[in-house]
């Protein structure tokens, strides 16, 4: 038997207004990351995300496949509306 993804939505955390894949970051939350949750950045999903900002209105995208010295992507920051939500 199979559970909804839908009917879980008691167990999952708010999502908050900045978040980081980067688990070193002050705004990763790791039980946010067991779920699946999508990016809308000006009504179009981005699936390239490295971080947002909602209230601020930017997220980060990484620059093609430059890395800086310590082997991390170079990322963009791109300002616009940026809404998330779980799948």
């Amino acid at each position: 038997m199979t559970v909804h993804p839908m009917t879980e939505t008691s167990t999952r955390p708010a999502l908050p207004d900045r978040l980081a894949v980067d688990p070193r970051s002050p705004h990763h939350v790791a039980a946010v990351f067991e779920h699946d949750i999508g990016i809308l950045f000006n009504d179009k999903e981005r699936f390239d995300v490295e971080e947002y900002c909602v209230s601020e209105g930017w997220l980060k995208v990484p620059a093609g496949k430059t890395r800086d010295r310590r082997g991390q992507p170079l990322l963009l920051t791109l300002k616009g509306r940026v809404a998330v939500f779980y799948k």
